[in-house]
């Protein structure tokens, strides 16, 4: 009887020991079930992290499409679209935050195989996603002019240009539904889904871009409207298959209709948990723009320098944050699983790993520094102080690496008050202090702050090792 039922578990759930290395690989691509909560570590590691480091590449895909083809149009509207990302950071944050709060909370019932409990906290989520993009929405369909303005836009912005801000902001819906639905996904394990969801958006949006800015056919050129509406388009059709996945009786979450109803207690959870993720960002997000105040001191020349440094350096990034985003997952897994020890196992795991990549990448911009910030400008003197940013930011790749995936564990764990603390110190009370100090009384100018990048980023990291070390986290209760 119980070689039956063996055989019986086998036949509907993938054991990835019993496969080859390159058939785990498809799978994981294509959203094949694993339980990561047993088995290979490094297996169920590498099988996570894939589609969720194609996921972050993705990330990045809107902004880059946006401006490339908004760029055709001249400054004014470059600006419109930088101008509208600045005031939806307050969105960006809530939206990672509730992301960050789902994912903890999805995944530790995931563990402890509570699926009915982990759709009702992905209802839970969305409803409080909605509610928050409300008056985002009214603020965009009602004051963009006035929005505008109080940011210091032109005038041609303020009254040709304000529909992206009106359609962006009052269509952010979207945006929040992309972010949170997609971190329930990651929260079941099932990256791939979240994988497949931006694929799809990003190829809409690319496709649709040109043909809505510049008109096709019958089609008319709307200008920085038709970018708007193609944006925005393409995430409401992904957030129409998001929900699509989920009505679907074979997924991982799967929402009923008796799950479409109000449920305080996990609500106020969810909140509580995802308070510290909205911190988190908004501190981090908060301490770049310090950073480019000092800059500024130095002139457009070193700002220019400095902002395509960092741009590389994010968009490099984005292998790490899907690595750490696999470590969140399989800590809030396991603990939900009641295997604590496999949790911090995993953490360890994937910090050495992306530790071990990010040195790669690190002696990669030193040796092809200036290469790189040739393909951004022709201006020697940006080219200088581009080179130098990316030679001297990567030194502190050695512990950030480490530093990014302990604090993706914490979150998964459903600690997100550490994390936020974390950033607070080493982003606001050492970089932009010592970034001043550095730049501003000891005549390192702007290699000044280069060099707290490199401090802040490496006591990050010993931090972040050292508290997750102590073992507190393994007793959240989430």
């Amino acid at each position: 009887m119980k070689n039956q039922l063996d055989d019986s578990l086998s036949e509907n759930l993938e054991i990835p020991n019993q496969r080859t290395l390159w058939q785990d690989i498809v799978g994981s691509v294509k959203g094949m079930e694993y339980d990561f909560t047993s088995g290979s570590t490094g297996r169920a590691i590498l099988l996570l992290s894939i589609p969720m480091v194609l996921e972050m590449m993705m990330e990045s895909v809107f902004a880059v499409a946006d401006i490339f083809f908004v760029s055709k149009l001249g400054p004014e509207a470059v600006a419109t679209v930088g101008i509208t990302e600045s005031m939806m950071t307050i969105l960006y944050a809530v939206a990672m935050g509730l992301s960050m709060g789902t994912t903890a909370i999805i995944s530790r019932r995931i563990g402890e195989n509570n699926r009915k409990g982990a759709s009702i906290a992905a209802v839970q989520s969305i409803i409080i996603g909605i509610v928050v993009s409300i008056p985002v929405a009214a603020l965009g369909i009602f004051f963009s002019h006035d929005l505008l303005g109080l940011m210091g836009a032109s005038e041609t912005i303020i009254t040709e240009m304000y529909t992206y801000t009106m359609i962006m902001m009052g269509g952010n819906l979207v945006i929040m539904l992309l972010f949170i639905v997609n971190a329930v996904f990651r929260g079941a394990g099932d990256a791939a889904i979240s994988m497949r969801v931006l694929w799809f958006a990003n190829i809409l949006n690319i496709v649709l871009d040109p043909i809505l800015i510049f008109g096709l056919g019958p089609i008319p050129a709307l200008g920085i409207t038709g970018a708007a509406i193609a944006t925005t388009g393409a995430r409401g059709l992904a957030v129409i298959y998001q929900f699509w996945m989920l009505s679907d009786k074979s997924s991982r979450i799967v929402i009923r209709k008796q799950d479409l109803r109000i449920n305080l207690e996990v609500m106020k959870q969810l909140i509580r948990v995802s308070l510290g993720g909205v911190g988190q960002f908004l501190i981090s997000t908060a301490s770049w723009l310090g950073m480019v105040r000092i800059i500024a001191e130095f002139g457009s020349t070193a700002l220019a320098g400095y902002t395509i440094a960092i741009r590389i350096v994010m968009f490099s990034l984005l292998p790490s944050w899907g690595m750490s985003n696999a470590a969140a997952t399989l800590v809030g897994q396991n603990l939900g699983a009641g295997k604590p020890d496999r949790a911090e196992r995993s953490a360890w795991i994937c910090g050495f790993i992306n530790t071990a990549f990010l040195i790669l990448l690190g002696i990669s911009f030193y040796l092809f520094s200036d290469f790189l910030i040739r393909l951004f400008t022709p201006e020697v003197d940006v080219i200088a102080v581009g080179a130098k940013a990316l030679k001297i930011i990567a030194i502190g790749y050695l512990f950030y690496g480490m530093g990014m995936v302990m604090v993706q564990a914490f979150n998964g764990a459903g600690d997100t008050v550490t994390p936020t603390w974390l950033n607070f110190i080493c982003f606001w009370m050492i970089e932009i202090p010592l970034g001043w100090i550095l730049a501003m009384n000891m005549g390192f100018n702007e290699n000044g702050v280069f060099w707290a990048i490199v401090v802040a980023e490496s006591v990050f990291g010993i931090l972040g090792m050292w508290i997750f070390s102590k073992g507190e986290w393994k007793e959240k209760l989430v």
